[in-house]
């Protein structure tokens, strides 16, 4: 099935401020965002995607003000999209909304270049609320975790207990992610546009990482935590 990738209409949006970019893998999800966001009258919907070739293709030629995205995505992730287009395209602000944990994400997504992250069980005005902060060149996180974030800026990263899948590199806990989706090394390589040997390489790192004794471990380990993500 074609990626989905939509761009509106110059006249829906010319008389709005704030364009937004909505970079989302689930259609209904995509749907209730973007009524969302309309609802605003000083924001408006510019474009959709579900995959970050298409979302990259989309910020080159739209030039959002915002781009609102997901970290899973039906092709790459969304942490590599945001760390390709801050690099081509810096004075745009990313915003993650997602479903996966925020203790191990929200650090590694403004480390991308991200200005927030948003949990989809908070509120659901909860992304109003973060769109308008970034815009005003304010970070967006929860209080668990901008306390978190301060605890380890004030006492050191050894004074908050860091789990082993947080020592994972991004690429690492992409690869532990998918894997954990039920996904073979090949079709991992393909989406990842990787060799299967490099991939096998991300796994006995992830399992030495993870001081697991064997690759069906790794497996085992990697599908539960998927599950805990939903």
């Amino acid at each position: 099935m074609k990626a989905k990738a939509k761009e509106h209409s110059a006249d829906s949006v010319a008389a709005r401020a704030t364009r937004v970019l909505l970079v989302e893998d689930h259609a209904l999800v995509r749907r209730g965002m973007s009524e969302l966001i309309e609802q605003e009258p000083d924001l408006a919907i510019c474009g959709e995607a579900d995959d970050a070739p298409s979302a990259f293709q989309m910020i080159a030629k739209l030039l959002p003000d915002v781009v609102v995205v997901d970290l899973t995505l039906k092709e790459g992730s969304g942490i590599e999209l945001i760390k390709q287009a801050k690099a081509s395209f810096p004075n745009i602000k990313f915003l993650v909304a997602s479903m996966h944990d925020e203790k191990v994400y929200a650090e590694r997504v403004l480390s991308a270049g991200a200005m927030g992250y948003v949990s989809k069980q908070d509120p659901a005005d909860t992304i109003i609320e973060a769109i308008r902060r970034i815009l005003k060149g304010r970070v967006y996180l929860s209080d668990r975790m901008a306390d978190r974030v301060l605890h380890r800026l004030v006492d050191g990263h050894e004074a908050v207990e860091t789990s082993s899948v947080e020592s994972l590199s991004d690429r690492e806990l992409q690869v532990f992610e998918m894997m954990g989706r039920g996904m073979p090394p090949r079709e991992i390589a393909e989406k990842l546009h990787l060799s299967t040997k490099t991939i096998d390489t991300y796994r006995q790192r992830i399992k030495e990482k993870l001081n697991l004794a064997s690759g069906h471990e790794v497996m085992r380990h990697a599908m539960q935590w998927a599950l805990e993500q939903r």
